[in-house]
């Protein structure tokens, strides 16, 4: 929206009032004062008129290291979400930027920011993301190239994205995919018969699970973090 839309509406006044107010240099727009309103503004602008304070906003982006039996949800009837480990004030306006199973566990994005997280989780942007696997039977080499190659889903009738799948011991693996479809990683491994006995998220992007945030644990995003989505 436009900043000065934005005081006519938040004010009830008329567009010659909002004029005069940008002319007789009222208006600051964070911490600035501003002689016209023709930019837009988002909703983490911090906007004051003549003292007041219009909106103040602070955008969130929290990494959390999410545990085994706890929801990807901001709110669950019977079982502990993500939400409740988080503990600021502002916490009930966060929202998740991406999930994972009941029983996955590790990087889990929360935010109060929709655009950016629209951004983070839409297919065509074809962020990667890194998980490591743990598996009943063992992984071959053979592996590798199907996973390159893409599967079919015959109840989407589609084929995923090539991913990467790097083998790190018989029985465990590191794999990046591009999209997330619905139980995605189980479903791949299951075109071998091969159940998924453990899976953690290691990275979203450039965004990679802290080493020192245990289970359950969480913290702001550094500003390097975000950059690869804004």
């Amino acid at each position: 929206m436009r900043l000065d839309r934005f005081i006519e509406s938040k004010l009830a006044y008329s567009a010659q009032t909002v004029r005069d107010l940008f002319v007789q240099r009222k208006v600051m727009l964070n911490g600035v004062l501003v002689s016209e309103g023709r930019g837009r503004i988002t909703e983490f602008c911090r906007v004051e008129v003549d003292g007041k304070v219009l909106q103040a906003r602070e955008a969130i982006y929290i990494m959390l290291h999410k545990p085994k039996g706890c929801v990807s949800a901001t709110s669950d009837a019977k079982n502990k979400t993500v939400l409740d480990l988080v503990d600021i004030p502002e916490k009930e306006s966060l929202h998740l930027a991406g999930r994972l199973d009941f029983n996955t566990t590790g990087l889990l994005l929360l935010t109060n920011d929709g655009k950016w997280s629209r951004k983070l989780t839409q297919p065509q942007q074809k962020i990667p993301k890194t998980y490591w696997v743990k598996t009943q039977n063992e992984i071959t080499l053979g592996y590798v190239k199907k996973f390159s190659e893409g599967f079919y889903f015959q109840f989407e009738d589609l084929t995923t994205l090539p991913a990467e799948l790097n083998i790190l011991s018989s029985h465990t693996a590191l794999l990046t995919i591009y999209e997330g479809r619905y139980h995605q990683i189980k479903r791949m491994f299951g075109f071998f018969q091969n159940e998924v006995m453990e899976l953690h998220r290691v990275s979203i992007g450039n965004i990679r699970l802290d080493e020192n945030l245990a289970a359950g644990g969480y913290r702001l995003l550094t500003r390097g973090e975000l950059e690869f989505v804004n």
